[in-house]
């Protein structure tokens, strides 16, 4: 159980406010104040920073959060393994992508898991990867998915697999079997993942260091319409990743193609964990799944690999 003061430092930090957190917890502001400066008076240092709108955790006060919350996990993941040694309860899982992953790759994975062990049931959050990172980092999750061109703080990596720009398209497009580079981008219908992704940061700055600058005639975050939007606007392409369609290449009417361009940064698939975190069995087992299927697909990529092409075998049909 944790104390009154941190129960109310946590609500201030989740809120922004004292005002926030005396409506999420029914107390009054006076009271949560006390207990904040109390806090801070027996730490010797302040823990947030006060604005006019608000307050927002410094250093010292991150440092404190990240160290409660994993307190709170960790008596979450012994109470459940409490109960778990006298009952049959049902496993749940917490993990986080950003969209791209959440579209085919990450709920088949999840299906393929659950066959084999039926006792885990998944809590999804999709986000973008400002998001993500910062479940991780406060441990709101057990495991995330997400693409990284940077390291970042507070966050274990498990697993980083390279992701490079690829050009998504229907297997019947004019562009497979020759070269492709972003002065020929500017011929074809595009579709692109909005800018605050890594992928259409990758993809702008491939583009301008060619001194070109195509223009979308679909820009949207969401992959799913991305993807539908490539199969039905004929000789159009989309800025992809293989492991955003790993299991769908494997049947659908698409192609992967590489662009011919000089990369300005590397890009990376990342299983990753808050760091110092002690996941649990079932985590444990999902995590080492995750990887297997992920290093199976990777042989598949490059033994189906052709002059820098990945077909699907289905038909339009």
């Amino acid at each position: 159980m944790l104390s009154t003061d941190m129960r109310y430092f946590l609500a201030v930090a989740d809120a922004g406010s004292l005002s926030g957190a005396s409506q999420s917890l029914f107390v009054a502001v006076s009271a949560i104040s006390r207990q904040i400066h109390r806090l801070e008076e027996r730490i010797g240092v302040p823990l947030f920073e006060r604005h006019a709108r608000g307050m927002t955790l410094n250093e010292a006060g991150r440092m404190l959060e990240r160290q409660v919350r994993k307190s709170v996990m960790d008596m979450d993941l012994l109470m459940a393994e409490i109960v778990g040694s006298n009952t049959q309860k049902q496993t749940v899982i917490h993990i986080a992508c950003t969209e791209g992953m959440s579209f085919d790759t990450l709920p088949t994975l999840l299906a393929r898991f659950q066959q084999q062990q039926p006792h885990i049931a998944f809590q999804l959050h999709v986000g973008t990867g400002q998001q993500v990172s910062q479940w991780v980092r406060l441990g709101k999750v057990d495991v995330a998915l997400q693409f990284s061109m940077a390291p970042e703080a507070g966050v274990e990596v498990l697993l980083s697999l390279p992701a490079p720009l690829l050009m998504l398209m229907s297997h019947q497009h004019s562009a497979l079997g020759t070269s492709l580079g972003p002065q020929q981008l500017t011929a074809f219908p595009l579709a692109l993942p909005g800018t605050g992704t890594t992928l259409r940061q990758l993809f702008d700055l491939s583009c301008r260091m060619e001194g070109v600058f195509p223009e979308p005639l679909l820009s949207c975050d969401n992959f799913t319409s991305l993807y539908h939007y490539i199969l039905t606007m004929p000789e159009s392409m989309a800025a992809c990743s293989f492991y955003s369609v790993m299991y769908k290449l494997q049947h659908a009417p698409i192609a992967l193609k590489a662009l011919e361009a000089r990369v300005p940064a590397e890009r990376f698939l990342q299983i990753q964990q808050q760091e110092n975190r002690q996941p649990s069995a079932d985590v444990v087992g999902f995590i080492r799944f995750m990887i297997g299927q992920f290093r199976q697909q990777q042989i598949f990529s490059e033994q189906h690999s052709i002059q820098g092409e990945l077909r699907g075998q289905a038909s339009a049909g």
